[in-house]
């Protein structure tokens, strides 16, 4: 009767924790394709067991900063790999853990958003949902010019330009990866970006032309 009890609150905790999606569509979640890196966290919950449940964060060595799991690693491997290492460790002390295992990978919204922030988020967690997490963008925006800075595998940096006004909507639900830092740029005003650097270049002519005519006449 445990067992089947335990069975069920797994299921409902599993249901809490999916994502949402549209009507009539399925997103699936694919935690294995998360990799934790230093920085990130994982949110773990084992039953029965307060003392292993909670929210952790990565160390740089890539172990769990917590007392009891500081000996499991689990950062830069695939997080099938980083669930197995957890439940291994645990089996010290049940034979059979009953635990649940999230990855929640950091990212940081700047720019022209209303609230500026750098938080853990599940890793199917969408960059136009990032900016919403961040207050959506505010009026001065650019919700075509939004920038996403990522660093490769091979330490190299990418950026991509991503536009929340594609009525598509594909590019807004690419995912976020781990450190991907998202900037909301300026909105471009053609009064403001164009006008008046032009009228400032014909005042600069004008003011060269008169300060010539004037020397010619002195001569």
């Amino acid at each position: 009767m445990r067992t089947l009890a335990w069975s069920t609150v797994l299921s409902a905790t599993v249901v809490l924790v999916a994502p949402s999606v549209a009507s009539g569509q399925e997103t699936p979640r694919q935690p294995d394709a998360a990799v934790l890196s230093p920085g990130d966290s994982v949110r773990i919950v084992v039953w029965r067991k307060p003392e292993f449940s909670g929210d952790f964060e990565i160390a740089p060595d890539g172990s769990i900063t917590h007392p009891l799991f500081r000996s499991v690693k689990v950062g830069g491997i695939p997080f099938a790999r980083a669930e197995s290492a957890v439940r291994t460790f645990l089996t010290q002390f049940e034979e059979n853990p009953q635990f649940v295992m999230e990855p929640l990978i950091h990212v940081s919204v700047s720019g022209y958003v209303t609230r500026p922030i750098v938080f853990a988020a599940r890793p199917e967690t969408s960059i136009g949902e990032a900016v919403a997490r961040a207050g959506g963008v505010d009026q001065n925006g650019a919700r075509n010019h939004v920038r996403v800075i990522r660093l490769m595998p091979n330490g190299q940096q990418t950026q991509t330009i991503v536009d929340l006004t594609d009525q598509s909507g594909a590019a807004g639900t690419i995912p976020i990866r781990s450190g991907d830092q998202i900037i909301v740029d300026k909105k471009k005003s053609f009064f403001r970006d164009i006008m008046l650097p032009t009228i400032g270049v014909i005042g600069s002519i004008a003011s060269l032309g008169l300060l010539i005519d004037r020397v010619s006449r002195q001569n």
